[in-house]
């Protein structure tokens, strides 16, 4: 479409050169170039596309001139450019693209499916007139790969091809069910091919978009931990041969909630949670950081957030004679043996006033203490606890006011480093008439899990559970 090259035949008299003179059909000025005898062939560059020249040639003997020889050519036209694929669906694509340069009769494309492709269609061949700039392919075969070139046309004349892939859309239906504040069931019709694998992104707005990749064989998706209150965006695309189609999107807004960021169990309770497991809570009470906590909605009425402040002891299966940096962040399994850690403990005990009740269980029996004041400190976490109430002794007022001493940590030492003597991170004085992260199952040197009150020192419990709530928190009646 900008050049062409000329020959010729080297004059059997001699020469000392050749004059090449080419002139635009449209335009009176011609362009003369002159080239060595010995030169049979010249390029000419910097044309105009789709456009008639005149090319004329002469040979020189000094300054004497043959007669001219001449030839009409025509350049390609230009192609068109910036070729995009948009709207895909199962069955049809919206093709766009920018104009060539060049006065044009048509377009010419050519689409159909890769190679290899499972389904085999014959490959169609279409044109579109004048200087239209989109075309709607339709009757297109889903869950396809397809090549599409687009050339421009002028008589006889075809230019250089502009060229994309896209590949049909296959998944349909995409719709939400059973859709609750926090959850909500995702469903599809699967392709007729069998995809590689799918690819679901979700959002809602102030959200960061969350991105899944599926198993091919996936029909169905429960999505968790959404935001109350909150509309969502679902898209879905299936993937072939490492491609990705358009896919199909739907949207589902999420019921709302009393606390729809609750800061603890109680909270949750009030929001109808009535049974007990690991929940999230937000304990700023708003989007941002959570926290995953066991819920104890069962006991005395419920809503107590178990190790909020600590640990759930049941058979001695988590080492707690750990460092202080794992007692600050935590370490176990919320649904068995765990301790919550000294930050979360903060964090909960801060935003209100809160009570404790600590659970023990030894050989059948069982008893329990509760405390109407419970909090712990930023500074070395210290322990702040009163109101004792309950049936198990009062063993813990006797660490109020102590900062949290670990094997590795201990801020305020006795006569002996309490951490290492009873194997434990706790509240130690001098040393302990509670020690509930001591070992599990020891029953000498008074470094089992003890509570003096109740079982003496040399009694270790088989089972121990602390948990707060607000202090304030009442119950809701259940039906």
């Amino acid at each position: 479409e900008n050049s062409v090259t000329v020959s010729w035949t080297k004059p059997k008299s001699d020469v000392s050169g050749f004059k090449i003179t080419y002139t635009h059909s449209e335009e009176d000025e011609p362009v003369s170039v002159w080239v060595e005898s010995d030169v049979l062939s010249y390029q000419l560059s910097r044309l105009a596309p789709g456009s008639s020249y005149e090319v004329t040639l002469i040979s020189t003997l000094g300054l004497q001139e043959s007669d001219a020889i001449t030839d009409l050519i025509m350049t390609l036209p230009d192609p068109p450019t910036d070729l995009r694929v948009m709207n895909v669906t199962e069955h049809s694509a919206l093709l766009s693209w920018q104009p060539a340069l060049a006065s044009i009769d048509k377009y010419t494309i050519v689409y159909g499916p890769d190679r290899g492709n499972p389904i085999r269609i014959s490959t169609n061949q279409m044109t579109v007139w004048g200087n239209v700039v989109e075309h709607q392919l339709r009757d297109l075969t889903a869950s396809t790969t397809y090549t599409v070139t687009i050339s421009s046309q002028l008589g006889a004349l075809q230019s250089s091809s502009s060229s994309s892939t896209f590949t049909t859309t296959s998944t349909r239906n995409l719709q939400a069910t059973n859709v609750t504040p926090r959850t909500a069931t995702l469903s599809w019709i699967p392709p007729y091919l069998s995809a590689s694998s799918y690819r679901l992104t979700y959002q809602t707005e102030g959200a960061e978009l969350r991105e899944l990749i599926l198993d091919g064989s996936l029909t169905q998706l429960e999505l968790k931990r959404l935001v109350p209150g909150s509309l969502y965006v679902v898209h879905l695309q299936a993937e072939f041969r490492g491609e990705f189609t358009e896919g199909v999107s739907t949207r589902f807004t999420t019921g709302t909630l009393l606390f729809p960021f609750p800061s603890d169990c109680s909270q949750e309770l009030l929001n109808g949670i009535f049974w007990s497991s690991e929940l999230e809570i937000y304990p700023l009470g708003e989007l941002g950081p959570s926290l995953m906590v066991y819920c104890d909605m069962e006991t005395d009425g419920g809503g107590w957030t178990v190790l909020v402040f600590e640990q759930k002891r049941k058979d001695g299966s988590v080492d707690f004679f750990r460092g202080w940096k794992d007692y600050v962040k935590g370490f176990g399994d919320p649904n068995g043996e765990f301790w919550l850690g000294l930050q979360a403990l903060n964090n909960l005990t801060s935003m209100t006033k809160m009570s404790l009740r600590v659970d023990l269980g030894v050989a059948g029996e069982s008893a329990y203490a509760h405390y109407s004041q419970f909090e712990v400190g930023k500074r070395n976490y210290r322990l702040t606890v009163g109101g004792y109430s309950g049936t198990a002794g009062d063993s813990l007022s006797y660490h109020n006011q102590r900062p949290f001493s670990t094997r590795d940590r201990d801020l305020a030492p006795f006569i002996t480093r309490c951490a290492m003597s009873y194997r434990g991170g706790w509240w130690y004085k001098n040393c302990h008439q509670a020690n509930l992260n001591g070992l599990y199952g020891v029953d000498v040197r008074h470094q089992g899990i003890i509570w003096t009150s109740w079982k003496g020192k040399d009694s270790s419990m088989s089972f121990t559970e602390m948990k707060v709530r607000p202090t304030t928190f009442k119950p809701p009646p259940r039906g």
